[in-house]
């Protein structure tokens, strides 16, 4: 069992339900510290100023924003403690909306929130009713100091809270510059051939499958250097060249799949079963930052 981040309650209308908040994914990445070479020791970081070449203590650090550039507005830390959110132990649903409505992009870091003593019978109800009514709650939360938008959904038999993204957090895609490409007449044919190859690829999604191949050759290096095994270099993969001809591409591609050819990838491919009745939707997820 996650260890409790937070505790206290759902909240919508007159309704309380006692909840705590623990961490839903693990950050598996692989870090390093930075070591002399010469003895091995870990090195320390430390402040100094570029004008006197001194180091500075923490105490006579301060915090600034760049307002133009080498220009700072400084920042007391009395200042932003006099502006924090108030402290609060409720998640305040403002908003139930459908599932459909959000796009993924918006969640940035996902946790579990489970039923406290005395919220059992409430908190199955809360999550029954929404998964027949293909809802998602979005309210407010205080973390850290720190106030979070927050989308709330039933997944598995419990509840997801998704730390969201403000709005202005997020790229619109009007403001990228993409390369055209609207269909074109006559390009009907292409269009059948790649919806013939999804249609060969189409399989069922199944998380396992699909493994951190990098981190995994990292700690199999770490591994064998601790062990003081001779590692031995393997040389560069020649670099794919640019499809050139989509009608081509698309013709090979297709003639691989169906020849069996296809180099292994994550398991083997099995078109989606389908499923006898209606399945619950509890919602899609995502992932990212950390919250702090």
């Amino acid at each position: 069992m996650p260890k409790s981040l937070w505790s206290g309650y759902i909240s919508f209308g007159m309704v309380n339900i006692p909840v705590a908040l623990v961490t839903a994914v693990t950050d598996k990445s692989v870090r390093f510290h930075m070591l002399h070479r010469e003895d091995g020791a870990r090195l320390q970081q430390k402040m100094v100023c570029p004008v006197d070449g001194k180091e500075v203590p923490r105490k006579e650090a301060a915090r600034g924003f760049e307002i133009v550039p080498d220009q700072y507005v400084m920042v007391e830390n009395e200042e932003l403690e006099a502006i924090e959110p108030k402290k609060t132990r409720m998640i305040e649903i403002s908003d139930f909306v459908d599932i459909s409505q959000i796009d993924p992009i918006y969640y940035d870091r996902p946790y579990y929130l489970i039923a406290e003593e005395g919220g059992g019978q409430a908190y199955s109800l809360l999550i029954q009713a929404m998964v027949e009514m293909k809802k998602t709650a979005i309210g407010k939360f205080v973390f850290h100091n720190r106030e979070y938008v927050a989308a709330i959904r039933p997944m598995d038999h419990v509840l997801c809270l998704e730390v969201m993204r403000f709005a202005d957090e997020v790229v619109s895609t009007r403001d990228l510059e993409t390369v055209e490409h609207e269909t074109k007449k006559g390009d009907e044919r292409q269009l059948n051939m790649a919806k013939q190859l999804i249609e060969a690829l189409a399989a069922d999604f199944h998380p396992q499958d699909y493994k951190d191949e990098y981190r995994e050759k990292v700690m199999d290096l770490i591994d064998k250097k601790a062990k003081g095994e001779r590692v031995v270099t393997a040389p560069p993969a020649a670099e794919e060249g640019k499809v050139i001809n989509l009608m081509a591409a698309l013709e090979k591609s297709l003639k691989q799949v169906r020849s069996k050819e296809e180099p292994a990838g994550p398991a083997a491919r099995k078109k989606p079963t389908e499923k006898k009745g209606t399945a619950k939707k509890t919602g899609a997820g995502s992932s990212r930052r950390k919250v702090s």
